[in-house]
């Protein structure tokens, strides 16, 4: 299987995300236009020289950053928002993340380490201090999916029925399914695509 065709497979499954970089020691005038239909993203020569490779990949880099910021020019990545919003997160690194990328949305942002403690700060919360928990599904102690069955289940209607949004790092149908199933409103695949945080808090919040 040549590279071209290589190319193409692989686009097939991953899509556009990631550069593809043909190397060969000919002349590609001859397969340029059917390899760039196919996918492939800049040509570099071999012999492989640093200087060649270091100068190919800045051209991809600078090429892939003039085009984002093209489409933050379009569309802005958030809006002026406001809220509390509920983090139960065990992980240290993933909670900072989170935390600021709300903070920068204008959320303010409390963290419960797993979902018991999300559990009992939503307890001793009064209704509409919190707008919506954003619940990691592996957790130690209650997991997301149970802490969500007994959010539903608490006395107080208003705060049992709290917005949640499943954040998980799997990304299958029957992970969907199942947070459905818990009681959740929504599902997000880690690691998370900002944009569609924002679109889907926006949806549920409306």
């Amino acid at each position: 299987m040549n590279g071209v065709e290589v190319t193409r497979r692989i686009r097939k499954e991953i899509g556009e995300d990631v550069s593809i970089i043909v190397l060969t020691a000919y002349d590609w005038s001859d397969i340029e236009n059917e390899a760039k239909e196919a996918g492939v993203t800049a040509f570099c020569s071999k012999p492989l020289f640093l200087s060649e490779l270091k100068t190919c990949l800045q051209s991809i880099v600078e090429a892939g950053e003039k085009e984002e910021e093209d489409e933050n020019e379009e569309k802005p990545l958030v809006q002026a928002r406001t809220g509390r919003i509920l983090l139960a997160e065990d992980n240290e690194l993933n909670q900072e993340i989170a935390t600021a990328i709300l903070g920068d949305a204008g959320f303010l942002s409390e963290v419960a380490g797993n979902g018991q403690i999300a559990v009992e700060m939503l307890k001793n919360s009064e209704p509409g201090y919190y707008q919506m928990i954003l619940m990691d599904v592996r957790m130690p102690v209650m997991n997301g999916y149970e802490a969500t069955k007994a959010i539903r289940e608490l006395e107080n209607k208003e705060l049992a029925s709290i917005p949640i949004l499943a954040m998980t790092a799997n990304a299958f149908d029957e992970d969907r399914q199942e947070a459905l199933r818990c009681g959740m409103n929504g599902h997000l695949a880690k690691p998370i695509d900002v944009q569609k945080l924002f679109k889907t808090l926006d949806q549920i919040l409306a």
